[in-house]
């Protein structure tokens, strides 16, 4: 049923439950918010109107109304650009300056905070209202993300996306009126909760409440020891999101510029972890078929998202026997450059720092484990650093980002195939494993590469795919609430997939917690993974197990795919963790 009504004179008519705000939009007609968010491809709204910015004047009530939860009503006339409105979402933003730390322009959030952005919108140049402000301690205790409940302005989108987005349930809100503050159960930091580190509440989050750890300056620190060989590797979607810290649109590939600024900041050697995913999907494949062979424990799950693996490690310690055993793709390589690269250097693996460029700050967590060593002194990364780390990296070093010649990865470790590259979007590592299955099992050419059925943003898809007189069973999964649904159902034996791909993040690594803020505009992500799609397209070489430098590794170093040296190297194991 539609309904008519009126606003700012404009007469409209739009589905009935719709709220203000979004009739509002779809007559081009900008009402400030921001608390509100909508997530469309999930399916999750944030509009619990806390923070009162979005109000608007409905002519026959007496008080403001909030647009965002607000729904329309037939004839119903509208004013959002009235001077009580305006008035009253200026004091509101005031109200939460007045309680807000002054601190602008040091903060992580600094030119990317919905706050800040706001305040300039609504003219506010000065604080009409003095008084207390809030003090709460600092939470540091993470690998990734740093919690400063000072800069909170309880609007509650950290709570929507860990609590319903992503069911890890880690944040509420506490106390009433000032005292009120959103923080986890127990008050307790977050390296003791059940926390993923997806980084899904920073994406989300408007101010600098919530960052990732910075790590930028460890990394110029081991740029200027002359006693360090610095190598650096880059995550597949990376590629198409740096653009953005330069004022470039989404989904703009800049591979090439990257490799410049990378080389330009004084890295020894650039390397690509798409060489990684080609290797990943050579062991995963050989994992899946050993299973099968021998009777082996089915469905198999990818392992390379850190925050899926300590989801389950915490939420399904009885499943820890049927996540793949691979290290993630950047593990593997930062394992290879100090074992393989360094014995082909002649040099110490102790004097190798590698650094990698991520679009996740689980990563960082990830490399602090401790099963992600070659012994107490020598992990297998030293340094995580997101895209937007890396993007104020090139800003402090003065680099005219858009206006660098493309460059190109050095070898051996950064020749990739297009199957490498679409581990970057959700459906990608399965896509990449079966154009290699498929030709491995058959020994007949694999035409058509690409997997339709595994692409897209729905957060379950499922497939069958006929392969040599067999029909495999595949669910691809992102967003950990609906990993939980799937996971459910393999615990109660209502499910017979063969294998499962699972992201933590929207859309996968694309939508990454340390990408460049997309501040709920899914359409982002959309373009991220177009581009994706795109530089798979480009490459002359799309599937894993035609890559020359894998083959190379293979004979001159690891032996047979999943065997003794592959699996000391490439392999590792999980832990059963407590909820709290």
């Amino acid at each position: 049923m539609d309904i008519q009504l009126t606003i700012n004179d404009i007469s409209l008519t739009v589905p009935e439950g719709m709220s203000i705000l979004d009739a509002a939009r779809t007559v081009n007609i900008d009402i400030p918010t921001l608390c509100y968010l909508k997530l469309n491809e999930m399916h999750y709204n944030n509009n619990i109107a806390s923070c009162r910015v979005c109000v608007v004047e409905i002519e026959g009530r007496r008080n403001l109304a909030s647009s965002c939860s607000t729904p329309v009503a037939s004839g119903m006339v509208v004013r959002t650009d009235s001077l009580r409105a305006i008035q009253a979402r200026r004091a509101m933003v005031e109200l939460l300056l007045s309680d807000h730390p002054k601190s602008c322009l040091t903060c992580a959030k600094n030119q990317d905070c919905d706050l800040q952005s706001l305040a300039s919108e609504l003219g506010v140049r000065h604080i009409s209202y003095e008084g207390e402000e809030s003090e709460f301690e600092i939470d540091t205790s993470s690998f990734s993300i740093v919690r400063d409940p000072n800069k909170c302005i309880r609007c509650r989108r950290c709570e929507t996306m860990c609590n319903e987005v992503q069911t890890v349930g880690v944040y509420s809100a506490v106390g009433r009126g000032f005292g009120t503050v959103v923080k986890t159960a127990f008050d307790l930091p977050l390296s003791k909760t059940a926390c993923t580190f997806c980084g899904q509440c920073i994406a989300v989050c408007p101010t600098g409440a919530l960052t990732e750890l910075d790590q930028v300056d460890k990394v110029w620190k081991a740029l200027n020891d002359p006693n360090q060989f610095v190598v650096v590797q880059t995550a597949p979607a990376v590629r198409v999101a740096l653009g953005e810290g330069f004022g470039l649109e989404p989904g703009t590939i800049v591979t090439g510029k990257m490799v410049a600024a990378l080389r330009r900041l004084g890295f020894d050697r650039v390397f690509d972890t798409d060489f990684a995913a080609d290797l990943t999907i050579m062991e995963e494949a050989t994992e899946l078929v050993h299973r099968i062979k021998h009777g082996g424990r089915l469905p198999l799950l990818t392992s390379c998202c850190p925050a899926w693996v300590k989801f389950f490690e915490h939420q399904f310690p009885d499943l820890l026997d049927i996540p793949s055993t691979c290290k993630s793709p950047h593990e593997m390589l930062g394992v290879l450059i100090k074992s393989y690269y360094a014995k082909t250097l002649g040099i110490d693996p102790k004097t190798i720092t590698v650094v990698s460029v991520m679009p996740c700050v689980a990563k960082k967590y990830e490399a602090a484990r401790p099963e992600l060593s070659q012994g107490a002194e020598t992990a297998d990364v030293d340094i995580v650093i997101t895209t937007r780390e890396l993007a104020r990296m090139i800003r402090e070093a003065s680099i005219h980002f858009d206006h660098l010649k493309d460059q190109e990865f050095d070898h051996p470790l950064g020749e990739s195939t297009g199957a490498s590259v679409i581990f970057g979007a959700t459906g990608g590592v399965l896509e990449a494993a079966l154009r290699t299955a498929y030709e491995v099992l058959t020994g007949e050419t694999l035409e058509k590469v690409e997997f339709e059925a595994l692409r897209g943003m729905d957060g379950i898809k499922e497939a069958v795919i006929p392969i040599a007189e067999r029909d495999y069973r595949i669910a691809v999964i992102h967003g950990l609430g609906n990993a939980r649904t799937v996971l459910e159902r393999i615990q109660a034996g209502e499910t017979n997939y063969d294998v499962i791909e699972i992201m933590a993040c929207p859309g996968g690594c694309i939508g990454g917690g340390g990408q460049p803020y997309h501040h709920g505009n899914m359409d982002i992500i959309s373009a991220r993974a177009g581009a994706i799609y795109c530089e798979d397209r480009s490459k002359p070489l799309r599937k894993s197990h035609e890559n020359p430098a894998i083959i190379g590794l293979y004979k001159d170093y690891l032996g047979e795919p999943y065997g003794e040296r592959a699996h000391q190297l490439l392999h590792t194991c999980y832990t059963a963790r407590k909820k709290i």
